[in-house]
């Protein structure tokens, strides 16, 4: 596939109607669970990528992984798990949103500071319905947590009715259910805000996962939703005029970790939903982006980008990157 223009260049920020929305995953953030001040400096450079969308849009919905950030906290839970009870893991994944929305919203403030910007940042914790009768919790698949030996994992299985899998060479690991989100608790402020030019660190770690019971409330979830397809959902509930997807590679690519593999500059809907049908992503990684990126392509007419941080620039002039259009 020969790359040309989907679109024409970006109209400049004063003729955008809306706001744009960013996802990244948690690793962007930190990479190596043992090395959390890894964390300040990766801030900065996610920063910078903010700056360039915010250049193009009017406010901003940014949505982060939180993979390495809930695995750092269940290595301290199970170093400590004869002394201290476990909390459940809605709490951890808002513990999670809590720091790294900390971490970006002051290195946005920063960034934004020195370009002598008024634009305001702020990090809202965010919950987001599941259906309880999803089918992702008859089929846990999320992997969480340290590695255990099957002795381990035998009696987490009885002690705390845990689903464990093996890890070839690894040994077995907890998993969890990966519901689809259906709504965000705080769409109405996170909306407010973006749509005042604002950015909004929302949705972190795919959100809080919750059930409605109606006249008795949300309560959590033991789930960890998938970040790609909240920032979907986030961003066709604002009407996003942009959609953008950092990951840890520069393009989609065909044969991904293969002799044969190839970039995708440009990919229309119907054919990444004939390469979905055919298995071509993996379902651990770029899979989740392909089908995000395809809702919000399919519900708005409008193209999403796939890329990295150090290529957005080019990729938002249409010279790198992979585009979903329609």
């Amino acid at each position: 596939m020969q790359p040309g223009p989907l679109n024409p260049s970006p109209p400049p920020p004063a003729q955008r109607r809306g706001p744009a929305v960013l996802a990244f995953g948690g690793n962007a953030l930190l990479p190596d669970p043992f090395h959390p001040e890894d964390q300040e400096e990766r801030a900065r450079d996610l920063a910078r990528a903010v700056l360039l969308l915010l250049e193009r849009s009017a406010g901003l919905v940014l949505v982060h992984g939180n993979g390495p950030q809930v695995g750092m906290i269940l290595l301290r839970v199970e170093a400590t798990a004869d002394r201290l009870p476990a909390e459940p893991l809605d709490v951890l994944v808002a513990e999670t949103q809590g720091s790294v929305g900390y971490l970006l919203t002051r290195a946005l403030r920063n960034a934004l500071r020195e370009q002598g910007s008024p634009v305001e940042v702020s990090s809202m914790l965010t919950q987001v319905v599941v259906d309880p009768e999803d089918p992702a919790f008859a089929r846990p698949s999320k992997p969480i947590g340290p590695y255990y030996s099957e002795e381990v994992a035998r009696g987490l299985r009885v002690q705390r009715g845990w689903h464990l899998e093996a890890a070839e060479g690894q040994g077995w690991r907890r998993v969890v259910p990966s519901p689809r989100p259906l709504e965000v608790v705080e769409m109405v402020p996170i909306a407010d805000a973006a749509r005042a030019g604002a950015v909004v660190v929302a949705g972190g770690g795919g959100g809080i996962p919750v059930r409605d019971d109606g006249e008795r409330g949300l309560s959590g979830v033991e789930a960890v939703i998938d970040k790609d397809r909240t920032a979907a959902l986030l961003a066709l509930s604002l009407r996003a005029e942009s959609f953008v997807i950092l990951t840890g590679v520069p393009h989609v690519s065909r044969g991904f970790g293969t002799p044969r593999a190839r970039p995708i500059p440009e990919l229309s809907l119907a054919e990444a939903r004939r390469l979905l049908e055919a298995e071509e992503f993996p379902r651990g990684s770029m899979r989740p982006k392909i089908e995000a990126a395809a809702r919000y392509v399919a519900a708005t007419d409008r193209p999403a980008l796939i890329t990295d941080s150090t290529t957005l620039a080019r990729a938002l002039e249409h010279r790198a990157g992979t585009w979903l259009a329609p």
